[in-house]
């Protein structure tokens, strides 16, 4: 135990269970739902779960909250389980639906801290295990700032197709290939069939196993528990000790903003970057340090990409799962091996009590020489970081383009217009686009979609059709974590608000550089200004409900797309 660690404070913050007589009413309360005598001196702890059989990525989790309970009920704590939503990406993917993907974070994150500052919790333990509940449990933990850990329920088994692993992707990309007239319609049928073979997030590095690790680097979750397998018996090991860990976290008053600092947000996009991780991490821990009042910007991903390598060879881009990640050693040997390096910072506190450092006392500091998912730094997947932020007169205030395993880093070609993905994705089915196009899907960004769908039916479309290394995408919306290709999503400001991808018009040559960081049109300012001039904003999609709160409230995806300032 470190000497930097506060004293032991139980009962920290709750309310409810204080003495006197004005507080009758509220035990009494209590009582109803279990409480003795006896109880009312525990800590109160938030038991957030996100179990719901909607989705793959959330069906085991009843189990999981339950194990976090009886961890935190044998260390002493009352436990109290409440729920929270969850949408699924790839079951809403390329519908309207998708545009409540984003939204649901918010919502996410509202839910959870309304019930634990309504009821004066001393402690969070939040479980989830799909893209957006994870995001938004850590959003919560740091507006509340109270002792928390999140738990992931684990990741999905690979299906099997014809002697090989496949997974969601590969069922996406088959949609394309079967327009292209690649794949028979017997074969599409037994992709569908067996792509998702059970319970767990997507199990590539896609989005959700993207914020497990890096959640696991920032210190917020347990030591090698971002990549355990939903249906591993151990998933509910790493819950349990969650539960218990989360007790000496109230006895020491260790909180979210001791834990999540500026050097630990370093580690976690160190991680994003050395696995390969998703898009999305850049959006959401723009979104985390808002909420933790931290300053983080597209620069720093930008900072640290160009001195971390790329060490773990994962899909969608590479050939490996996270349970394959597991089996190698998981996140605590990429940590380790950064750390050897002096790529992150061991001195910060975790969910353990411990540093970093101290976590990673044991674990060995170089990869297995019998395994090829976790390669060495003499030899890595790339010698620099996959997430670069592009700037240019496209983008002014940042994009995000993912460039793991692109073949050509630098495309030049006509701007193909869309003010929609539905649009975007007929002309692909149809065989409109060809090699050397730049497919521009515009109005889809946080105010204009509104709620920034994920483009991965167009991206794995034109995968599918056999155009993944010769055709651009760019878009003010943004890319599902299975996303590959030259795409640049995230393109700030957004069309809604006269971002320059609204002034652009068909034919305009458009160039992405990764090299050199640019995403611009092949026009001057004088032009710019003459169209900026001529256009009009569109009217609003919406106009009541969540989607039209949401598109007045929302941020620019460059600050992380919040809505609460």
């Amino acid at each position: 135990m470190t000497d930097t660690l506060k004293q032991p404070k139980l009962n920290a913050r709750s309310a409810i269970t204080t003495e006197g007589d004005e507080r009758m009413p509220n035990r009494a309360m209590l009582r109803a739902v279990g409480f003795t005598d006896a109880d009312f001196g525990k800590p109160i702890v938030g038991v957030a779960s996100a179990a719901s059989d909607l989705t793959p990525c959330n069906a085991g989790l009843a189990a999981t909250a339950q194990a976090v309970r009886e961890g935190a009920s044998a260390a002493g704590a009352m436990p109290r389980l409440f729920g929270t939503i969850t949408v699924s990406d790839a079951i809403s993917m390329g519908t309207e639906g998708m545009k409540c993907s984003l939204i649901s974070r918010e919502v996410i994150a509202d839910s959870i801290e309304t019930v634990c500052r309504a009821l004066s919790y001393d402690g969070l333990l939040a479980v989830g295990g799909c893209d957006k509940n994870m995001p938004g449990a850590m959003i919560a933990m740091a507006r509340l700032n109270i002792p928390a850990i999140f738990v992931y329920g684990g990741t999905m088994s690979p299906g099997r197709f014809q002697g090989r692993d496949i997974n969601i992707i590969t069922a996406f990309e088959a949609v394309g290939e079967l327009g292209a007239g690649r794949l028979s319609r017997e074969d599409f049928t037994a992709i569908e069939r067996s792509a998702c073979p059970g319970a767990g997030s997507c199990g590539g590095m896609y989005t959700a196993n993207t914020m497990s690790s890096a959640f696991e680097a920032m210190g917020m979750m347990m030591p090698g528990s971002a990549t355990v397998g939903a249906e591993d018996p151990t998933a509910l090991d790493y819950a349990r000790a969650s539960g218990e860990a989360l007790y000496r976290l109230i006895e020491l008053d260790l909180k979210p903003s001791d834990i999540i600092t500026r050097q630990s947000l370093e580690n976690a996009v160190t991680v994003v970057m050395a696995t390969g991780g998703s898009t999305n991490a850049v959006l959401h821990f723009l979104a985390i340090a808002h909420s933790m009042q931290l300053e983080f910007d597209l620069d720093d991903f930008e900072r640290i990409r160009e001195r971390v390598p790329h060490l773990a060879d994962m899909t969608p881009s590479g050939k490996y799962g996270a349970t394959d990640l597991h089996r190698v050693g998981g996140i605590p040997l990429i940590m380790k091996m950064l750390l050897k390096e002096g790529l992150i910072h061991g001195d910060c506190l975790t969910v353990t009590g411990k540093t970093v450092a101290e976590n990673l006392a044991d674990v060995p500091d170089a990869p297995a020489a019998d395994q090829d998912v976790v390669l060495p730094f003499d030899r890595p997947v790339s010698p620099e970081g996959h997430l670069v932020i592009l700037r240019g007169n496209l983008a002014p205030d940042g994009a995000v383009a993912k460039i793991s395993g692109v073949k050509r880093p630098r495309m030049s070609g006509p701007a193909r217009l869309y003010d929609s993905e539905e649009s975007a994705m007929s002309a692909i089915m149809r065989g409109d686009i060809q090699a050397g196009d730049m497919v521009i899907i515009r109005y889809e960004g946080p105010q204009g979609g509104p709620g920034m769908r994920e483009m991965l039916s167009p991206t794995a479309a034109i995968i599918g059709r056999g155009l993944g290394d010769s055709v651009g995408l760019i878009t003010d919306g943004r890319f599902s974590g299975a996303t590959h290709g030259m795409v640049v999503g995230h393109v700030a400001p957004e069309a809604y608000v006269g971002g320059p991808l609204a002034l652009l018009r068909e034919g305009d040559t458009v160039t992405i550089d990764a090299d050199a960081r640019l995403l611009a049109a092949d026009l001057s300012d004088e032009e710019f200004s003459a169209r900026r001039a001529e256009w009009q904003a569109p009217e609003p999609r919406y106009r009541r409900g969540v989607l039209s709160k949401y598109a007045r409230h929302v941020s620019s995806a460059s600050q992380g797309a919040v809505t609460d300032g």
